[in-house]
């Protein structure tokens, strides 16, 4: 089985190499991979302890972040490795200011793990959620380095458990890490049943993450004069199949505000969207407060506003749904309104939870779309309850965060 990953890895990274001319993402990636062990030699300074947090890419920057936070506060000794293995991640991320190292994680070789882990000599090692690479965690581990899950999601179908030749090898990886911080019970169990019990349920960071997001959230001015007396649909992190149901709404409810806060922010994406929209609509980056109060829709063009946005909202739209699966539900259940999305979310716990406490509402076309925001808009006492059951789900899942640094700098 060694022998089938190893290939894949490298098919993987010639497939890399030969996009790179061709294909904007493929070309950050090979240009960041070997960028790191040509930098690194000359900028790491071991004068401090170094703890390395891995992230594949923003969605679980957004996870890591809390940790890196709080480390940087409780334990300001230590250094911040940080690595990525999406462009997703890494060029928006890149100048983070509490990360002392940022970037790309190069292929999973043996050759480069070992060559990584001697530059870096990490003392502590957190990968979240998803991260499970073979020769990484191997060397950490017979290097004796700890390295620790976090935020972390086991589920019943995944190769882990399933009794298969590659199924049985993947299984092993997971025998390299010190501890496992895992989102809820079911990952405890699953864990359980294959000999692993170094497991805390802490729950999931980015409640902590979108609970400091709130009290330090930012003023608007231009949402606030956009929204006026009207009511808001914030749409965020949308698809185009997202977006063609909202449109369609859009027209129809002349009435209505929204901000849609588009995945992809570049100027071609923006004028698609802005030669479908038949209402008056402006982009963010171009209103003024006297050109923003006769418009419908506006246009987010610009990227680390949509978290502050969402507090303007009655309900929030959050896009992905119709696709690989929604993006961060929780920037909006923090300030407490009814979430709408596309039917692809069960993978994501905190959907799942907020759809069983009746304040989430999955949607399959825009019929589905219709009969769900009409009611919604519509019923201020229900928006309210919705509200209440909202902000309580969120307060109860706080803390996953310090339940991480006390198990694991409490040794130190």
């Amino acid at each position: 089985m060694n022998v089938l990953y190893n290939l894949s890895i490298l098919f993987y990274s010639i497939l890399i190499k030969l996009s790179a001319p061709f294909n904007l993402k493929a070309g950050q990636i090979w240009k960041g991979r070997k960028r790191i062990f040509a930098e690194l030699p000359n900028r790491i300074k071991h004068d401090r302890p170094i703890v390395w947090v891995h992230c594949a890419s923003l969605g679980e920057f957004e996870q890591g972040r809390p940790l890196i936070e709080a480390i940087k506060k409780q334990h300001p000794e230590y250094q911040i490795f940080l690595t990525f293995f999406s462009p997703s991640g890494y060029e928006i991320r890149k100048n983070y200011e509490l990360a002392d190292y940022i970037y790309y994680l190069p292929a999973d070789t043996k050759k480069n793990a070992q060559k990584l882990i001697e530059l870096v000599d990490p003392e502590i090692v957190f990968f979240v959620k998803y991260e499970f690479w073979f020769h990484y965690i191997m060397e950490l581990k017979n290097k004796n380095i700890p390295i620790y899950l976090i935020s972390s999601i086991f589920r019943e179908n995944q190769l882990f458990f399933k009794n298969t030749p590659w199924g049985k090898w993947y299984r092993n990886i997971l025998f390299g890490f010190r501890h496992f911080f895992v989102q809820d019970e079911q990952s405890v169990k699953l864990l359980g049943n294959i000999g692993l019990t170094n497991v805390t349920q802490a729950g999931d960071t980015r409640f902590d993450r979108v609970a400091e997001i709130a009290r330090n959230g930012k003023d608007i001015l231009l949402i606030e004069k956009f929204k006026g007396n009207y009511q808001l649909v914030v749409a965020g992190s949308t698809w185009k199949p997202d977006e063609e149901m909202l449109i369609e709404y859009i027209h129809s409810h002349p009435e209505i505000k929204f901000v849609i806060a588009p995945h992809e922010t570049k100027r071609g994406n923006i004028e698609r969207l802005i030669s479908q929209l038949k209402t008056p609509v402006i982009c963010y980056t171009e209103a003024t407060g006297e050109t923003v109060i006769n418009n419908q829709v506006m246009l987010i063009d610009t990227i680390g506003l949509l978290s502050s946005v969402y507090k303007y909202a009655d309900l929030a739209y959050i896009g992905g749904g119709f696709g690989v699966g929604i993006h961060n539900t929780l920037e909006a259940a923090i300030f407490g309104m009814p979430i709408v999305f596309g039917p692809n979310y069960l993978k994501f716990k905190e959907a799942a939870t907020m759809v069983e406490l009746d304040v989430a509402y999955p949607v399959n076309d825009y019929s589905g779309l219709k009969t769900i925001l009409e009611p919604l808009l519509s019923d201020t006492r229900k928006r309210e309850g919705i509200a209440k059951v909202c902000r309580s789900f969120t307060q109860q899942n706080l803390g996953a965060t310090q339940t991480i640094i006390d198990k694991v700098f409490n040794k130190y």
